[in-house]
């Protein structure tokens, strides 16, 4: 059976998502995850890395979707992400269920917090979430709103620049608007 996508662009696509997902699979920074166990999981430092991982991983997922130049990265990404989720070492086999359930129940409301329109940042939204995952409401309406929001943007610029690194950007003329380029005369 032929390739949807030609088999040596097929090839290429998955190889550039699978170097995509390798960034965005990347472990917190100690510092981050110490900052989200000491503001919202009592200390817990297993459950914070955990979250931001997760909170990495789906904003990772999301940016391919939303921010990719070709509409099939956002696919090959996601079926990137389902392959490393099931051979992550750092998951035990009998957990691979539930990490999913939990990675879902996350990139669902990580979609949402992006997608809504409001005064909030995205950042503040985005925050919002992850203090709420990480166990503390409390966190999420006071001093470690900011700090979380903050942490997530970032966390977004990195994942659209490993997206233009693995992916490519648009490189348009000066001179020419970008819905005339496709236009012949």
């Amino acid at each position: 059976m032929p390739s949807l996508f030609g088999g040596g662009a097929a090839r290429e696509g998955r190889q550039k998502a699978a170097g995509y997902v390798r960034a965005i699979w990347a472990d917190p920074a100690e510092s981050d995850v110490a900052w989200l166990a000491t503001t919202a999981t009592g200390g817990d430092l297993d459950h914070a890395r955990w979250e931001l991982r997760y909170a990495r991983r789906a904003l990772g997922l999301l940016a391919a979707q939303r921010d990719a130049l070709d509409d099939r990265t956002g696919s090959l990404v996601a079926h990137a992400v389902s392959e490393a989720m099931l051979s992550d070492p750092a998951v035990a086999v009998s957990a691979a269920a539930l990490a999913e359930r939990q990675f879902n129940d996350r990139l669902t409301a990580y979609r949402d917090a992006l997608q809504q329109r409001s005064r909030e940042t995205p950042g503040t939204r985005l925050g919002r979430v992850l203090l709420v995952f990480a166990g503390s409401v409390r966190a999420a309406r006071g001093a470690g709103l900011q700090p979380a929001g903050e942490l997530l943007a970032r966390y977004l610029d990195e994942a659209n620049a490993a997206l233009r690194q693995a992916f490519g950007s648009v490189d348009l003329p000066e001179d020419a608007r970008p819905s005339t380029l496709g236009r012949s005369h």
